[in-house]
């Protein structure tokens, strides 16, 4: 490895400055302007009290100085620690709490609210709008690019929380050989060079569209067409300027809706990457039908970035996530030892990919490993003859909807705390759109009369959209097993087809 993935990524930079890493709209950044910006940010991100190997916690919309900022965080030797900024007040001051970072980088329109909560946690504060502008930009102005941070492999490059079988997320920590290891392999994987230009539509809180998109263009020279959303018919237009397209099956099947959707259409694309939910067979087929491409289908997480994917030369099945990555270690595990091909077992993962431990928890980052030092992934999965693997569900009983994990116990928490309710279930039902829809079994209490969309409301006002149940049934008892817990299969099938 190198002295760490910003150096390896200026390394890069410094063989063509005047080239086009970023385009947005009527604006465009050059490799040496967006290297004179990222060292900038550092400055100011130190000036403001960041140290290395300390999380810098931002909460703001996606944009190119936003992303500028986690690239000065690289070059710094900090954490680049985001949150999803449709998370509320409540459910960010749990992570800034657990993770306890120096800095904390959000809206000025949450100013009041999260610079209060800095202040109380110890944290400096600035701001970063979704058009560039704040007091973070406004110290950069001035400031002067300190030297690069010495990183090494063990050195932190980020903190993503991810939720747990507990229910209460985890910070897990990445650091700069993680993260280098995985955007190498990725490169040789899916054959990336400088001549690509990569749509880029994700969020920049989560690993596909900073690790796997982001982090694939700066190291390889590609272009970057940055949209600061999805919209399905601003990327059909834009998609005739691009080679590669990375999205969740719910962007895939937001574009099957788009009547332009053709092969004239995406003639010039010559990679379709989905991922961070299971991809449904019927979505993979009619994309396949409409526009003659196959979309390439990985597997990652957030301890480990991406570990499978189906082949970019080769063919690319429905339902299967294909095989190791460069580098990558895969077995599955049963109870009496490794199952035979077609026999199901618990994903286990080995490589420099994987992540550094959970933050602040000893104890369940070494549960979460094998003695021989192997992660347990929790997802289920079987692999063909040929080491094709399958996934075919996880022992959790998480839900991923649009991409985003759920974990139920924290849903069910908001709505236990409403005037009212019982008991709470929350579960996943196969949603057309978002692949998988949150959706909650409530019981109310006795003499009082609750309504579905009002219940909707309340939890909007507690937790993230996403997280949001899209439905609650309203029922006399909740199902449960012989041991008394509650049967979510149940609930599943009993309501199965509500978004049908």
């Amino acid at each position: 490895m190198t002295q760490g993935l910003y150096s390896a990524i200026a390394k890069r930079w410094a063989a063509a400055p005047d080239s086009v890493a970023i385009v947005e709209d009527d604006r465009s950044w050059t490799r040496g302007q967006l290297q004179d910006l990222v060292g900038r940010l550092h400055g100011a991100l130190q000036g403001l009290g960041a140290q290395p190997g300390a999380p810098v916690c931002v909460i703001v919309e996606k944009s190119v100085p936003a992303y500028a900022a986690y690239l000065a965080c690289l070059r710094g030797g900090y954490a680049f620690f985001p949150i999803n900024s449709g998370y509320t007040d409540s459910e960010i001051d749990y992570l800034v709490g657990d993770a306890g970072p120096k800095v904390l980088v959000a809206d000025p329109e949450r100013a009041g609210a999260l610079g209060a909560l800095a202040a109380a946690r110890g944290a400096a504060f600035a701001t970063l709008a979704g058009d560039g502008t704040g007091s973070l930009m406004d110290a950069a102005e001035s400031a002067t690019a300190p030297d690069i941070y010495p990183a090494t492999d063990k050195t932190w490059a980020a903190l993503l929380y991810t939720s747990g079988t507990t229910g209460k997320p985890k910070g897990a920590v990445l650091s700069h050989g993680n993260l280098e290891a995985n955007v190498r392999a990725l490169i040789e994987a899916w054959d990336f060079t400088e001549a690509d230009v990569i749509l880029h539509v994700l969020p920049i809180f989560h690993v596909h569209g900073l690790f796997v998109a982001g982090n694939i263009a700066m190291l390889s020279g590609a272009r970057l067409i940055w949209r600061r959303a999805f919209d399905p018919v601003d990327v059909l237009r834009r998609l005739k300027d691009a080679t590669a397209f990375m999205g969740v099956p719910t962007l895939y099947t937001r574009l099957l809706a788009q009547p332009g959707l053709n092969p004239e259409a995406v003639k010039t694309i010559r990679l379709f990457v989905s991922g961070s939910a299971p991809l449904d067979p019927v979505t993979f087929e009619a994309f396949r039908e409409r526009t003659g491409k196959s979309i390439l289908e990985r597997y990652g997480m957030t301890e480990t970035n991406m570990l499978v994917s189906n082949p970019y030369d080769g063919e690319r099945l429905a339902g299967s996530v294909g095989y190791p990555l460069p580098g990558v270690q895969i077995r599955l595990m049963a109870e009496g030892g490794e199952p035979k091909p077609g026999e199901v077992g618990v994903v286990q993962v080995k490589g420099p990919n994987v992540f550094q431990g959970y933050l602040n928890a000893p104890e369940k980052t070494a549960q979460a490993f094998t003695e021989d030092g192997y992660f347990v992934t929790g997802d289920l999965g079987y692999r063909t003859e040929d080491g094709r693997l399958y996934l075919v569900g996880r022992q959790s009983d998480m839900i991923i909807s649009g991409g985003y994990n759920v974990y139920p116990t924290e849903v069910e928490g908001a709505l236990i705390d409403l005037e009212g309710v019982a008991e709470a279930a929350v579960f996943g039902l196969k949603h057309p759109d978002f692949g998988e829809a949150v959706a909650a079994a409530v019981c109310p209490r006795p003499g009082h009369a609750l309504l579905e969309a009002d219940l909707i409301k309340a939890c909007r006002k507690r937790l993230a959209g996403y997280k949001t149940p899209k439905r609650v049934f309203l029922l006399e008892a909740l199902p449960r097993n012989a041991m008394g817990k509650t049967d979510r299969k149940a609930l599943r099938a009993q309501f199965a087809g509500a978004f049908d």
